[in-house]
């Protein structure tokens, strides 16, 4: 049995390609940048800032909480969020260094 497509990929290479992928809805770049304004938010709060049904934006949260780059904590019945500081900076270095691996004025042979 060959390879899956993964194991052909360093690790690194796997979980950029799963942030890239996470943040890949304009929903989740509009919760992402919410709690970057704000420093947390309740559940309920980004469907009345985003101005999609509960259960949309649950999915959304969902696959930003599988990259680890937010966190949650439940207060009673309300679930609240926030940027996890750890991670952030984490996928910052990682994306960081794809783009500084780019040399300007190299010539494209094209």
């Amino acid at each position: 049995m060959g390879l899956t497509k993964h194991e052909n990929y360093t690790r690194q290479q796997n979980d950029l390609a799963a942030v890239y992928k996470a943040l890949g809805h304009p929903a989740r770049i509009a919760i992402i940048q919410q709690l970057l304004d704000l420093g947390t938010c309740i559940c309920g709060d980004f469907a009345r800032e985003i101005e999609l049904a509960q259960p949309t934006i649950s999915k959304h949260l969902k696959e930003l909480k599988s990259i680890g780059i937010i966190q949650g904590t439940i207060e009673g019945t309300s679930v609240n969020y926030c940027i996890d500081a750890g991670r952030w900076r984490e996928i910052q270095v990682a994306m960081n260094g794809l783009f500084d691996t780019y040399v300007a004025g190299r010539d494209c042979a094209c």
